[in-house]
């Protein structure tokens, strides 16, 4: 099995163009499956031994590791890709996980800020210093233009046109699409790249937007930290994070009346399913409106 799972992850790097974190996380997945049989069955079978009792066991196994629902099931369909790709290559007749009845997981309501909060967090880096104005024009772009972490981290300057205020982005699985810049974000970048210092020996650094302390290209995790800093200095939920700029953007599209097939495109979303939660959070908003401010709303 230790074969097909190397084959599997050079397929998904080479011929679906994974990102890292989506080879990590599938690496993470089917180790749990490794895990299983060396721990339980004491012996990891060929994938062609592999039916579906196994892995129902293994299924029972996560539940008795008390496993969230959620986890379980993108284990389990992480398994029905594995055994779709072994399929392919005729390692097996049949996808065994194909039967595997995937747990329903109520799906959580995003966390997102409010006018006056998203205001509060983008005023509060220092303008008066070079971090200062990069860690601006990072808020204002990840709320502006909805990207991912990965996106902003990514982003070379040739991506940017200032002209037409747009930004090319590269998201999940090297899908490219355009993401519209406002002009408050695109004063911050300009206010950035005044003062932006790369390091002239490493040519990716100077292709990168931006850049840490050392003059290369930043990274996800600098500006979770990054975030974290601010978000403490802002008096803001501890709970919120850079992806929480992207719910936020979504969120206050909907409520002003964007078309939701536009943000779907905007955030790159595949399914609009994905887009869809966003408008439960926008009706639950209104609800609380409406029981706030209607005379006969409120329960005796």
């Amino acid at each position: 099995m230790y074969g097909e799972i190397d084959a599997f992850v050079r397929y998904l790097r080479v011929e679906r163009n994974a990102s890292e974190l989506t080879l990590k996380s599938y690496s993470e997945d089917l180790g749990s499956v490794l895990e299983f049989f060396n721990e339980v069955k004491q012996r990891v079978p060929p994938v062609v031994e592999i039916d579906v009792a196994a892995l129902r066991e293994y299924v029972a196994y996560l539940h008795e590791c008390q496993y969230a629902r959620s986890t379980i099931a993108r284990r389990l369909a992480c398994l029905r890709s594995f055994f779709k790709f072994c399929r392919r290559e005729g390692k097996v007749n049949a996808n065994p996980a194909k039967a595997l009845r995937t747990p329903r997981a109520g799906r959580k309501l995003p966390h997102f800020l409010t006018d006056d909060e998203i205001l509060r967090l983008l005023n509060t880096p220092p303008a008066g210093e070079a971090a200062g104005l990069r860690d601006r024009a990072i808020l204002e772009v990840l709320y502006s233009a909805g990207l991912r972490v990965a996106e902003l981290v990514g982003m070379d300057l040739t991506d940017w046109d200032r002209d037409a205020s747009v930004i090319r982005v590269l998201g999940k699985g090297r899908k490219e699409r355009i993401a519209p810049v406002g002009h408050h974000a695109t004063e911050a970048l300009d206010r950035w790249c005044a003062v932006r210092e790369p390091d002239e020996s490493n040519a990716d650094a100077r292709e990168a937007v931006f850049l840490n302390k050392f003059g290369t290209r930043l990274t996800t995790r600098s500006v979770g930290r990054m975030l974290d800093k601010h978000i403490k200095a802002a008096g803001l939920d501890t709970k919120t994070s850079p992806h929480t700029l992207r719910h936020t953007f979504a969120t206050h599209l909907l409520d002003g009346g964007a078309d939701i097939r536009g943000v779907q495109e905007l955030l790159g979303h595949k399914d609009l399913k994905t887009t869809q939660i966003y408008t439960h959070v926008s009706t639950r908003q209104l609800r609380e409106a409406y029981e706030h401010a209607h005379p006969h709303a409120g329960k005796k």
